[in-house]
């Protein structure tokens, strides 16, 4: 008895195929940067699943950095003591990617002197940076 081949793997059946991967990016090379620009329009980064999911993604595309914007994120990220920041934030220094917050955050940092520190000493070190706008973050890693 003779046993039929098993038909060929789709891209689809594949582990490095992404059908619905909601953190599709553009991918930019800045300087010595690779950098992995999200959609604004895209679904809110809620849980550490989906930094994980994200970082994941990122990796596997071959970026160094990653901008995300601001309106990406759950508003949880912002309360510090919800420990969803620091959680995120680890995901990416552990995979040794850059997270870039893009975007205009001061309502949240006029409401919180902990995320003002947070930000404040974020932007002096090398693996999480909040800029105001993506023109600031090109300059920066053009630097």
């Amino acid at each position: 008895m003779t046993s039929e081949p098993s038909p060929a793997s789709t891209p689809e059946d594949t582990p490095d195929s992404t059908p619905g991967n909601t953190f599709e990016s553009t991918l930019e090379s800045i300087g010595a940067h690779t950098v992995a620009w999200y959609d604004p329009q895209a679904p809110v980064i809620a849980t550490e699943a989906d930094a994980t999911d994200l970082v994941g993604t990122a990796a596997w595309q071959g970026a160094t950095w990653v901008a995300l914007p601001a309106d990406r994120l759950t508003d949880s990220f912002f309360h510090l003591s919800t420990g969803l920041a620091g959680a995120i934030t680890q995901k990416f220094v552990n995979y040794r990617l850059g997270l870039a917050i893009t975007g205009d955050i001061s309502a949240h940092t006029s409401r919180s002197e902990p995320l003002q520190d947070l930000v404040r000493e974020s932007n002096h070190g090398h693996h999480l940076w909040f800029t105001a706008t993506p023109a600031t973050l090109r300059a920066r890693l053009q630097a």
